[in-house]
């Protein structure tokens, strides 16, 4: 199955601080590769993997589940790790949830993570409904591309398989439950006005994780897929400093 543009898994092999990105739910790579890029730009080891399920046709995310998604971010964490001395974990929406889980699942193999936007629940009305609704109805309305940019497009899917949506309520039930194991710096960025992800989300992780060293960043200037929209640069910007502070902080530890 041919992958939709600007959907291929991107690797730059850079220096000793490595930095895994990983997309949302129905996106793809395409939507955090400016991220990614502006990362490698600056000299880290970078991986942002395709999940499997996506950037094809929503038909094959159908099949896929939340243990499909996790486990291709869970390899690349390890990848990472044999080649890096730290690496941080990064994502928007969905991604940011599997940022999360890794954090929790993975102690000091992660230095510290930046998410975007992050899931921390499948809202509306449907929602309790979709473990009986997905056997009757195959998808319902997508969701990509809530951008306030004028010419900025998210490449994903047009709809939701409601398979993979069940699987993904799932998920953040999980999630949600292991967010107290998050211990390590924690860099969470939103925005205000967000017609995806609500900004209630955010609240919670900041409220249920364990770190110590938090920065919120509220992204006044852009819908749900900030690393497309106008605050793509401040994005950019904050996570190099990020990164870049307790990369120095562990090197001057361990010196």
């Amino acid at each position: 199955m041919p992958l939709l543009p600007g959907a291929e898994p991107f690797r730059h092999e850079g220096g000793e601080v490595g930095v895994l990105v990983c997309h949302g739910f129905t996106g793809s790579p395409q939507s955090v590769r400016p991220w990614a890029d502006d990362l490698a730009a600056r000299g880290f080891t970078v991986s942002l993997p395709l999940l499997p399920g996506h950037g094809t046709r929503w038909q094959d995310m159908q099949i896929t589940g939340w243990q499909d998604w996790y486990a291709e971010v869970d390899r690349e964490l390890w990848a990472l790790r044999e080649r890096c001395a730290q690496v941080f974990v990064c994502g928007l929406s969905m991604g940011g949830a599997l940022a999360l889980r890794l954090a929790a699942r993975h102690g000091d193999a992660v230095s510290g993570v930046a998410v975007v936007n992050p899931a921390n629940k499948v809202h509306g009305m449907g929602a309790k409904a979709l473990p009986v609704v997905r056997h009757f109805v195959r998808t319902a309305a997508g969701i990509a591309s809530d951008i306030a940019k004028p010419g900025s497009e998210e490449v994903g899917y047009d709809r939701v398989p409601l398979h993979a949506a069940h699987s993904f309520r799932r998920f953040l039930q999980l999630v949600d439950r292991e967010l107290p194991q998050v211990t390590q710096p924690l860099l969470l960025m939103h925005s205000p006005e967000d017609h995806v992800v609500p900004p209630a989300d955010s609240a919670r992780i900041l409220a249920r994780v364990s770190s110590r060293d938090v920065t919120e960043r509220l992204l006044e200037h852009s819908y749900h897929v900030a690393t497309l929209d106008h605050d793509a640069p401040a994005i950019f910007e904050d996570t190099y400093a990020f990164v870049s502070r307790l990369a120095a902080q562990r090197t001057a530890s361990h010196g």
